[in-house]
């Protein structure tokens, strides 16, 4: 039996890269996976890989409407809910100087505002022993060069956790927050390069790029009742990026 047997999990962003691989370990755990995102196409090759045991709802984490209709599947399918994997992000590059009104708000309406609605929204569903993970990132803690927006949403993820982890006292609900460092997706292997992803592996003293399997391991362990005594926490899979 598995650590996540018979519990149903949300996760956002859910169709490539994390999310996906936290969508496999988790039903490989026993979990039942809503996965949520914007790319139908992305979606339906997720539910192929992930079987039954998964159910795949398109839309936005920054549109009210569409999370609504993402718990309504939940509720009408499952009736209760005990993982919210709040994992939906973005993140582009602009140098100070350079930084536009619409930079600002694509990164923080995902990263920001889309990860409070995602939770907020999910609450009444939610009982003691449920579980709540944020996708924080190492650019939270130590900034990067143009990726000031992405680092500072990421900074305002770990301070959410903090803040609602004393909102939550008592309703046996627990929130945190995982931060990846450099972790070779399709997203960052497009985006990077041969070349890029070089320069990330030797930046970490482990000296390469974590595999989305090996965050999505740790996903399964603070939603599952081995962590049941964390809560505000930051747990950082990345190599040892930040933390030197």
């Amino acid at each position: 039996m598995g650590k996540l047997e018979g519990k149903v999990a949300v996760i956002t962003g859910g169709a490539t890269g994390i999310g996906r691989a936290a969508a496999r370990r988790f039903i490989d755990e026993g979990a039942f996976v809503f996965v949520f995102g914007r790319r139908q196409a992305a979606l339906d090759a997720a539910l192929a890989e992930l079987g039954p045991n998964a159910r795949a709802v398109q839309g936005s984490v920054s549109d009210e409407a569409d999370l609504d209709r993402l718990y309504a599947a939940v509720k009408a399918e499952r009736g209760a809910l005990d993982i919210v994997f709040a994992n939906a992000g973005t993140g582009s590059q602009s140098r100070l100087g350079e930084i536009s009104v619409e930079h600002i708000d694509e990164i923080f309406d995902t990263n920001v505002k889309g990860t409070i609605l995602t939770v907020q929204k999910a609450l009444p569903m939610m009982g003691k022993g449920g579980s709540i993970i944020l996708t924080g990132s190492s650019a939270g803690t130590t900034g990067a060069p143009a990726f000031s927006a992405y680092s500072a949403s990421k900074a305002a993820v770990r301070n959410l956790a903090r803040s609602w982890a004393e909102d939550l006292k008592g309703t046996g609900l627990r929130v945190n927050v995982l931060s990846p460092g450099a972790t070779a997706t399709e997203l960052a292997k497009e985006a990077l390069g041969e070349a890029g992803q070089k320069v990330f592996a030797a930046m970490t003293p482990l000296q390469r790029m974590a595999d989305p399997a090996e965050i999505g391991a740790v996903a399964a362990f603070l939603a599952s009742g081995d962590s049941s005594f964390m809560t505000a926490s930051e747990v950082a899979v990345d190599g040892g990026l930040a933390q030197l």
